[in-house]
């Protein structure tokens, strides 16, 4: 079950060491296949990478009882059999022309809830790395995702060629706040930049990717001043790739750790204080802030906050 479940928000994490994910079975990318089987009127869905048939099958069976669905993919991943099903099942998909990578992970239903975060939808990232799904009710945030959605699918506007025209960057919901930026539009390190530096506690981060040597730096400079700078790395990145900030971090003695699982720690997530969060697809590095279309959501909620801090708490203590 989601660890924060309301009407307005709630956030699912994967767990490849729970039996039924072993079996492929529940977790955050059943409740969204749930989500597409319950739509009436439209589900919108770009991501990087979807080869979960039952996702695929439910987005047929939408299509089948009138509800409109549209896709956007990565064109590197666009050769599978999921999406051939698609293309056969009469699904309309628009693929990126850019260098970048289309990286997002978003469904938008109804034109009312915004489902995003680090999971891709496919078997892999669902069932065996560590990831995660949020769910968020908000008129103007789908709003926002929604012309996001229609600058690709629309318009054939991805990469270096997007606009930065999202209508309403700040959004609420019943009991927290956020907002919402697109890379490479909405000079997204610089929110990011932003956010970390008003922590005054902790930050606690979880990194598939980290690269950017101007996060590096903020969160060097914040332990100096007496924050509590701790973190996870994907061990795979943190060893093939050589701009990676583990060797940096951890020679200047924070505490910063490689993952202890099996498969890939893709989150991409600060937790700050204990009160706000920053989630999406953007890893922390160039490519994700200049090059690929991304998501970042910057979010004040206590209670969205609990469940990300209690995650990277659990992947603290798996860690090495």
């Amino acid at each position: 079950p989601a660890p924060a479940v309301q009407p307005q928000a709630a956030v699912w994490f994967t767990n490849p060491q729970a039996a039924r994910a072993q079996g492929f079975q529940g977790g955050p990318i059943a409740a969204l296949t749930d989500a597409v089987d319950a739509a009436r009127l439209s589900v919108d869905v770009a991501v990087y990478s979807l080869d979960y048939w039952p996702l695929r099958a439910a987005l047929a069976q939408a299509a089948g009882r009138g509800v409109r669905v549209r896709v956007v993919l990565e064109a590197d991943n666009a050769d599978s059999a999921d999406v051939r099903a698609l293309q056969q099942d009469g699904i309309p998909l628009r693929m990126d022309d850019q260098s970048g990578l289309m990286h997002h992970k978003f469904v938008i239903v109804d034109g009312r809830d915004v489902w995003s975060g680090s999971m891709n939808f496919t078997f892999e990232s669902a069932y065996q790395d560590a990831n995660s799904l949020l769910r968020l009710r908000s008129p103007r945030l789908a709003a926002d995702f929604r012309r996001e959605f229609e600058e690709m699918f629309v318009s054939g506007l991805f990469g270096p060629l997007s606009r930065a025209d999202t209508p309403f960057p700040q959004f609420s919901w019943k009991t927290g706040a956020g907002a919402v930026y697109f890379s490479p539009d909405d000079g997204v390190l610089t929110h990011l930049l932003q956010a970390a530096g008003a922590a005054q506690r902790e930050i606690c981060f979880l990194a598939f990717s980290f690269t950017s040597d101007a996060l590096g730096d903020l969160l060097l400079e914040r332990a100096a001043q007496g924050v509590l700078v701790r973190g996870v790395f994907d061990a795979g990145q943190a060893r093939s790739n050589r701009g990676s900030e583990y060797p940096r971090l951890r020679a200047a003695g924070l505490d910063v750790r490689l993952d202890g699982g099996a498969g890939r720690m893709h989150h991409k997530v600060l937790v700050l204080d204990g009160t706000t969060v920053a989630v999406g697809s953007y890893n922390f590095s160039r490519s994700a802030e200049e090059r690929n279309d991304e998501t970042l959501l910057i979010l004040h909620s206590p209670e969205i906050a609990a469940a990300y801090q209690a995650e990277c708490e659990r992947l603290l203590a798996a860690a090495r």
